[in-house]
This record gives C-alpha cells, sequence and structure tokens, in this order.
C-alpha cells in the first residue's frame, strides 16, 4: 500500500513540475517527464501486483 502511494506521488509531483510558473521550478522542468515516467509505469505495476 505504501509503494501505491510513493508512486502515486512521484506521478502528481512529475504533473506539478510539468505544469508550474513558478521561475524557481522552471529550470527542473526536464525531469518532470522523470518523475511522470517512473511513477506511471511503478503505479502500474504495483496495482497489477497487488495482493
Amino acid at each position: 500500500m505504501f509503494g501505491i502511494i510513493v508512486a502515486a506521488f512521484m506521478l502528481a509531483f512529475g504533473v506539478f513540475l510539468q505544469l508550474t510558473k513558478n521561475p524557481r521550478l522552471v529550470h527542473n522542468k526536464k525531469f518532470a517527464w522523470v518523475f511522470i515516467g517512473i511513477g506511471t509505469i511503478s503505479l502500474i505495476f504495483k496495482i497489477l501486483n497487488y495482493k
């Protein structure tokens, strides 16, 4: 259950980085796709393997 929460948080943080207009976070937009990718893939596999 904790892994699903962490994966969802990573996905949400990646989306936040992609959509933010904050000038302090603009240089981190290239990392947004990393967080979105890792969060999505891990969330899918955590849900599929959840028992």
